[in-house]
């Protein structure tokens, strides 16, 4: 599991950005579904929905500060009652401390909170240690020595969860060079959110006006409010200024000094979306990197027929479409997971999945590749007869999403819920804050949005309140109730 990867970043699922062969062998040689969708996106809640099998509400993992109790059951804990050797090496963000750190595995090797990128500190069965070299490598080289250490005799369940390409990008010195043309820029780049919740206009995750300069690559210089606002009041980061008039301004490369010129606000838009996205696309390049590295290690010691290999991501993320980066929205970029699974001795390859599964499904279906029995406390659903070409009858119709973090003092995204089926999206902005000390922001206007993702993939139009979509607002809305009614959710009035 990579952090923030989306699906439109590997090559399989035809976004064009880059080109990643050893993610697409997973989909060539398995199946890749192409709609998946996140629970709660954000990465600690998403986490705990992937462990557990359950909604955020149900394992109480709401948002970044609500860290995992560690004796809740989960599925490495499941695992291991039935025979198997339990790992996780890479990003945990779950907590720290004996109340939040990893259980239920036999070894564990984690980063504290997010990580760094170089050199990182890890704790590893409870003692801190620091690593030396790039992240991505030393989680790749501590699975690869976890395999090899392991009683052959026995089953295993390893999580390889990688901090690329989380934010700030810092990609592996033989990558800085990749991508040398420029990327073509989303066509929704400059999106002036009209015909949307306010929402979409509030959010402080534009390129062009919310980037720091550690975010670009760029060095800091000397000043105050002149080179840009604080990121937080606290804070001595600052966001790169987007001026009317840039003819003053001078940003300059951190590694190699180069300074950089503007004569158009369109044309310092233009750099920091190339300086991000080549910055994010090459983090991944080391990670498709480690994904060969661990498939090579299963063909090398005829593993490879009886092992399920599974590629995901804790959610998607913005590749500046609407002009943002992050996620925590429900929009179609933010929401989707890419998944490939691979698993020779059981599923057939060169498989497209256009059924809709979530991250709650992914525990249910690890118990069911090793044929133990799903607890009843699991609210998803095995995706195992999916990928065995046989879809169950009455198969989940909607997804669910929920939003907590009400109007987070750095990207400032609105709480929200709803669901998606197939064609539509329906979405309740309520606007509400939870575990969020300092920000009370109550008295915002509730809104919906209904988006018709056939007709506007873009999600440009809602149609929430066009009279030809009556009738779908009033089923999307009843498909809402009786969701948040089987999950056991609680609507806001």
């Amino acid at each position: 599991m990579a952090d923030d990867h989306a699906a439109k970043a590997i090559s399989s699922y035809g976004g064009g950005l880059n080109d990643t062969p050893n993610i697409d062998r997973i989909a060539h040689e398995g199946v890749r579904f192409d709609h998946c969708y996140v629970t709660n996106s954000i990465c600690t809640p998403s986490r705990a929905a992937i462990l557990t099998g359950t909604y955020n509400h149900v394992n109480s993992v709401k948002t970044l500060d609500t860290h995992m109790d560690n004796d809740l059951p989960h599925v490495a804990k499941h695992l291991q009652t039935g025979g198997y050797q339990t790992a996780i090496v890479g990003k945990w963000h779950l907590g720290e401390g004996q109340l939040h750190e990893p259980k239920g595995f036999n070894f564990w090797s984690v980063l504290p909170g997010q990580g760094e990128y170089f050199d990182p500190f890890m704790i590893e069965m409870g003692t801190e240690r620091e690593e030396f070299g790039y992240v991505t490598d030393i989680i790749t080289s501590k699975c690869i020595n976890w395999l090899n250490s392991r009683d052959e005799s026995k089953p295993f369940f390893l999580m390889c969860h990688h901090k690329a390409p989380h934010r700030e990008w810092e990609p592996h010195p033989k990558n800085r060079n990749l991508f040398g043309e420029d990327i073509k820029v989303p066509e929704t780049f400059d999106d002036n959110y009209k015909n949307r919740a306010k929402a979409a206009a509030e959010a402080k995750m534009r390129i062009k006006d919310d980037m720091k300069y550690a975010d670009l690559g760029l060095a800091q210089p000397e000043g105050g409010s002149e080179v840009g606002e604080r990121v937080r009041p606290e804070m001595s980061h600052r966001k790169i200024p987007n001026p009317d008039d840039v003819s003053k301004l001078r940003l300059i490369d951190k590694d190699s000094g180069e300074v950089f010129t503007f004569k158009s606000k369109e044309e310092l838009g233009q750099f920091k979306y190339q300086r991000y996205i080549k910055r994010y696309l090459r983090t991944i390049a080391s990670i498709d990197e480690s994904v060969g590295v661990l498939l090579d290690y299963l063909d090398d010691n005829e593993l490879t027929e009886n092992t399920l290999v599974i590629y995901t991501s804790d959610q998607g993320f913005f590749l500046g479409e609407h002009g943002w980066f992050d996620k925590r929205f429900m929009y179609e970029e933010s929401l989707q997971m890419p998944f490939l699974a691979r698993f020779p001795k059981k599923i057939a390859g060169a498989q497209i999945s256009k059924n809709l599964a979530c991250n709650v499904d992914f525990a249910p279906t690890f118990l069911d590749a090793a044929q133990l029995k799903i607890p009843t406390y699991m609210q998803g659903h095995s995706l195992m007869p999916i990928m065995n070409g046989k879809v169950p009858k009455n198969w989940q119709s909607v997804v669910y999403h929920r939003y907590w973090m009400h109007r987070d003092p750095d990207h400032n995204a609105y709480s929200h819920y709803g669901i998606r089926d197939q064609r539509y999206k329906l979405i309740y902005w309520y606007n509400e804050g939870y575990d969020l000390p300092g920000t009370n922001h109550g008295g915002e206007d509730r809104e919906w949005e209904l988006f018709d993702c056939k007709e506007d993939p873009l999600e440009l139009f809602n149609v929430y309140s066009d009279p030809k979509y009556q009738d779908i607002v009033q089923n999307m809305k009843d498909m809402l109730t009786r969701k948040m009614a089987e999950i056991g959710d609680e609507p806001e009035h």
